[in-house]
């Protein structure tokens, strides 16, 4: 099966690139060469609707936060955490 998406270009940091389908549920896709802030790449971004639910769930679960939480400068509060084969998985919302 294929899957025909159009994407448009809708943020460039220059160091990271967001495209979007614009539709009502949308579909993104980031390309980054750097993880912003100094911080490494991440191996995968999820964007959440309430960031602090999800925080609240790993520490009860006592899983370690390795950044933040954090408001970038671009808009985000986000944090990093390790999934359960090492991979660096950057959590963030829009603020």
């Amino acid at each position: 099966m294929m899957l025909n998406i159009e994407l448009e270009l809708v943020m460039d940091h220059g160091w990271i690139k967001t495209f979007s389908s614009g539709e009502e549920m949308t579909t993104q896709i980031s390309v980054a060469s750097e993880g912003g802030s100094g911080t490494p790449v991440p191996d995968l971004s999820i964007e959440v609707d309430d960031l602090d639910t999800v925080i609240n769930r790993l520490q009860a679960k006592n899983i370690k936060i390795e950044y933040g939480p954090v408001s970038e400068p671009w808009g985000v509060r986000r944090f990093y955490v390790r999934d359960p084969f090492g991979k660096l998985v950057n959590v963030l919302q829009h603020e």
